[in-house]
């Protein structure tokens, strides 16, 4: 049995559901101040939206399009200690519309002077939370091979998502499972695909991340922002399976209860879905989103989650194809046992 330095999750993260009013509004009831917040609405075609403290509360990325950074005031427009503000926008906040929110906590500013620390070649900046394992990193690209960032985790990231500001171009997720050779599109169903440029082949570090050439991390004066994970027991997980095409689907273990989840397919053209224990409180999780896509929740009897992992409940290959190989990022509702040996409860 695994224990965990995380015995309350929710100090971390965790996912709120609101109803917009169609005018500015605070939405609260974390315990702790985002520094990260995913935006989407539930019953409508539209945008997902995500902000950061790093880049500003207003400044707005879409992870299911190629679009660079657009500044939205009628968005988000704050991070609170519980919470956020909205304005009046629409994909966040549309008069009677029902939200879901996922909230990660970083929360330690850092700096790196390449040049000053021999720490890396290019500068970053960002902020990060050791304990939870969570980093938002910013960059502006030199256009050079084998070029490296600072991030500030101390431990070796095992998914990464990164994103161009200031030039349309996809999302590019990097997964441990699938190494530095490769690549898949947050924004697309497409299947893992081999582009060693954008990392120069080259595996993360405990403090370094390295990129070649490619337009995805390194254009020269181009800027970037990378939300990079590092794996802790007990509280999140980044794993793969492989589906078995069956009703009673893989067992998927993750040393604890989830609170929200993204699988994807990875030898296969099927999208991002996300699943969360709010938006599901009970067995068969069934409401999924993508995050390559606009379009409104919807889904079938899907998962279970369970005390200790998941379980896919669906036959097909979006999440359980006889033979298909999945990835998937997973954070806690509650850790399997916690430090004190008190285990959790089935849902």
């Amino acid at each position: 049995m695994a224990y965990t330095t995380i015995d309350k999750p929710t100090d971390y993260f965790e996912t709120i559901l609101y109803t917009g009013n169609g005018s500015s509004q605070n939405i609260g009831g974390l315990d702790f101040q985002p520094d990260w917040v995913w935006v989407k609405q539930r019953g409508g075609t539209t945008n997902h939206k995500t902000s950061d403290s790093v880049r500003g509360a207003t400044k707005a990325l879409q992870p299911n399009d190629v679009d660079a950074e657009a500044t939205d005031s009628n968005g988000i427009t704050a991070f609170n200690s519980d919470g956020f503000s909205l304005g009046a926008g629409g994909d966040y906040n549309s008069s009677s519309a029902s939200q879901v929110a996922w909230n990660w906590k970083a929360g330690t500013s850092f700096t790196n002077d390449a040049s000053s620390t021999g720490i890396g070649t290019i500068d970053s900046a960002g902020s990060f939370n050791n304990d939870a394992g969570f980093s938002i990193v910013t960059w502006s690209g030199n256009g050079s091979n084998n070029a490296t960032i600072k991030h500030p985790l101390s431990a070796v990231p095992r998914m990464m998502l990164f994103k161009i500001r200031s030039h349309s171009d996809d999302w590019t997720v990097y997964h441990h499972i699938l190494g530095a050779g490769k690549k898949l599109n947050l924004n697309d169903t497409g299947a893992k695909s081999t582009v060693p440029e954008i990392f120069n082949n080259t595996e993360p570090t405990s403090s370094l991340i390295t990129f070649g050439t490619h337009s995805r991390t390194n254009t020269n004066g181009a800027n970037y922002v990378g939300y990079i994970f590092a794996e802790k027991k007990g509280y999140s997980k980044f794993g793969s399976y492989t589906g078995n095409g069956n009703a009673d689907g893989t067992f998927i273990y993750t040393g604890f209860k989830p609170a929200f989840l993204i699988v994807k397919q990875t030898d296969g053209t099927n999208g991002w879905g996300m699943f969360d224990n709010k938006r599901n409180p009970h067995n068969t999780v069934s409401q999924r989103l993508w995050s390559n896509e606009s379009s409104s929740e919807a889904g079938t009897q899907l998962l279970d989650f369970l005390s200790n992992g998941f379980k896919p409940r669906y036959t097909n290959s979006y999440f359980n194809g006889s033979g298909n190989n999945y990835i998937y990022m997973a954070f806690a509702e509650n850790p399997f046992l916690t430090s004190t040996g008190v285990p959790a409860t089935a849902r």
